[in-house]
């Protein structure tokens, strides 16, 4: 019996029941941490955009991609946080001085900073 262009390619069947179902597998990705900002959009593209998800997960991008949106919004985050305590003159006098306020400012702030890292980088 002559091979299929599939078993020429080094692929092979096993049978399943009545059928011989090729063995197909994806390569292995590297595998890149991914933090809180990695995971929510991950949870965004499953539920809102599902052909990227197809597309990254198939090409074995996704973790890399993940990777790379988690660096972004980490680095955007934390430059908001610090351009909006500048801007905003909260500083660590003020901490030293009247710690509860600083910390109502400084929760403001990252609140801002996260809605923005957000409709920015996540939620895109």
């Amino acid at each position: 019996m002559a091979k299929t262009i599939f078993e020429e390619m080094g692929g092979s069947y096993e049978m399943q029941g009545d059928y011989y179902l090729p063995c197909l597998s994806l390569p292995e990705e590297e595998q890149n941490p991914v933090g809180v900002w990695g995971q929510r959009h991950l949870r965004h593209i499953k539920e809102h955009k599902r052909t990227l998800y197809a597309n990254l997960l198939t090409s074995c991008k996704l973790n890399s991609y993940l990777a790379d949106i988690d660096e972004q919004a980490k680095e955007m985050f934390s430059r908001l946080v610090k351009q909006l305590a500048e801007k905003e003159n909260v500083t660590e006098k003020l901490k030293a001085e009247n710690q509860m306020l600083w910390i109502q400012k400084m929760n403001n702030i990252r609140n801002m900073a996260m809605n923005v890292v957000n409709m920015e980088v996540i939620f895109i």
